[in-house]
């Protein structure tokens, strides 16, 4: 039985229902339903691709090698060009693709990045939330299934004999280096029993494959060629490339062993360096659109026209259009204030959980996280009770520069001039936005391209914007990047909410 087949099957144990059948018309070709992805996208305009030299390399390879690795650092546009390679491969191969990914990549960057851009037709369905919604998102036709890694168990289990993809990518790819033959994660080990004998091609992507050494590699390797290159088995790779460590815990890799280990994958594996392609000279920015939740939206509505949001019994009242901007950057942010004794609430997590990606990506090196309001602060320092906060002490930003805080967090106003934190890192996140201009360039100036040279480290500057889509943070997004005056934003802003 065939994929195509595979699917019609799994739509006939599910029900053929009226419903069904109008849920499918979601996945017809971006350009025929735009009503569906302008939900995830807000409606925006289709951007112009035109593959830059880096993505061309990556859709080349990918469309060569079936079975690969794309080890490409942030900022290099990596989904879109991979889903550019997918439509041509889709062209000439009848097949379904899954995308594993964690959840929020799977849920938002996926989809928004397939809205994006104007070449693509290609549709998608997105396989989280209950158990029933996952069976109705299967139950729809699509090029392309999304999931995350968490659920991959139930779906294996669910599809028995029926599994339909032929293609299979493995978004942020360490989360495979568990695998091990006869033990490791369920979710590996679910993958596993489909990896080499249902998926013709199967695509790993990642930008840190080795985040705490040479022993990641095997499990994500394995998935690629099933020990062929590394060794068929866990320990047959630890015996061939490592050794005890002198105190007799854990594993030291052999001096030779790095070198021998990229020569076998190197056929298999492209590594790719924003550095290589990008003038260091700039920053490079990536905005990571976030969509609230529908209940978060209500009330951010509420609030943005009306002044007045009903909260756990409770009313919370903007006095002037200034106070209502202020609530609004807040609720974007996640949170709002309930009474004038500072008092908060948290009304969403995802910009919280944007940031995890941020972090898990950066795969240990320093992050340093902008934040505006005190209730953001505590709610990070509760996420993340590793994080640090810049503060007046010398020996926070001591440690910092030495590398002894992977996660700062910082208030713009307090990383003003003459602050010197280059030495720490170059990823620069902005959790929540404000409208001051010079106090967002003297934040980024803390860690900038040009201080990086000065202090001799080759190396890009990545800056992350975590903005709330549909709300005031795009509005801050665009005082940043016109230098408009705040007010003539604002009374735009209030303009276009009026009525008609």
């Amino acid at each position: 039985m065939n994929e195509v087949s595979n699917l019609q099957h799994l739509g006939e144990r599910l029900g053929d229902s009226r419903q069904t059948q109008q849920r499918a018309l979601q996945t017809l070709p971006v350009r025929e339903r735009t009503s569906v992805l302008d939900s995830r996208g807000g409606g925006s305009k289709r951007i112009q691709y035109q593959a830059r030299k880096h993505q061309q390399i990556i859709q080349d390879f990918v469309m060569n090698h079936p079975r690969c690795g794309i080890w490409a650092s942030m900022g290099l546009g990596k989904t879109a060009a991979l889903l550019s390679a997918i439509q041509e491969i889709l062209k000439t191969q009848t097949t379904s693709v899954l995308v594993i990914a964690p959840l929020r990549v799977a849920k938002t960057t996926w989809p928004d990045e397939l809205a994006k851009w104007d070449h693509l037709s290609l549709t998608m369905q997105v396989i989280t939330g209950t158990p029933q919604e996952r069976r109705e998102a299967l139950a729809q036709p699509a090029s392309i299934y999304t999931i995350n890694y968490e659920n991959l168990p139930w779906l294996v289990e669910h599809l028995g004999e029926h599994w339909p993809f032929g293609i299979v990518v493995a978004d942020e790819s360490t989360r495979l280096k568990g695998y091990r033959l006869r033990q490791g994660t369920k979710r590996a080990q679910a993958l596993a029993s489909v990896a080499h004998s249902k998926c013709k091609r199967f695509i790993e992507l990642t930008g840190t494959p080795s985040p705490n050494g040479l022993q990641d590699l095997w499990g994500q390797a394995w998935f690629i060629d099933g020990g062929i290159r590394l060794g068929r088995s866990f320990s047959a790779f630890t015996d061939r490339w490592f050794r005890l460590k002198y105190d007799g815990y854990g594993l030291e890799p052999l001096a030779h062993s790095q070198g021998e280990i990229q020569e076998r994958l190197k056929d298999v594996c492209l590594s790719l360096n924003a550095k290589d392609f990008f003038d260091i000279k700039d920053p490079i920015v990536n905005v990571i659109k976030v969509k609230l939740p529908e209940l978060a939206m209500r009330q951010y509505t509420a609030m943005s026209k009306e002044m007045y949001l009903s909260f756990q019994g409770a009313g919370i009242e903007a006095h002037n259009a200034a106070s209502k901007t202020i609530k609004c950057l807040q609720l974007a942010s996640g949170a709002i204030y309930t009474d004038d004794k500072g008092s908060w609430s948290e009304i969403h997590d995802e910009k919280l959980q944007a940031l995890e990606s941020v972090i898990e990506e950066a795969a240990g090196a320093s992050v340093l996280v902008a934040y505006h309001f005190k209730s953001d602060l505590e709610r990070l320092q509760k996420r993340f009770p590793k994080g640090r906060v810049l503060d007046s002490n010398p020996q926070t930003i001591k440690a910092w520069n030495e590398g002894q805080i992977e996660l700062l967090f910082a208030h713009p106003a307090s990383a003003g001039h003459g602050l010197n934190l280059q030495d720490g890192g170059n990823i620069l996140v902005i959790f929540s936005h404000w409208w001051d201009l010079e106090q967002f360039q003297q934040m980024v100036e803390r860690i900038g391209p040009m201080r990086q040279k000065q202090s001799g480290h080759e190396r890009p500057v990545f800056i992350h914007h975590i903005v709330a889509a549909g709300t005031v943070d795009e509005l801050v997004m665009k005082r940043r990047e016109t230098k408009r005056e705040v007010q003539d934003l604002l009374l735009e802003a209030l303009k276009y909410e009026v009525a008609p």
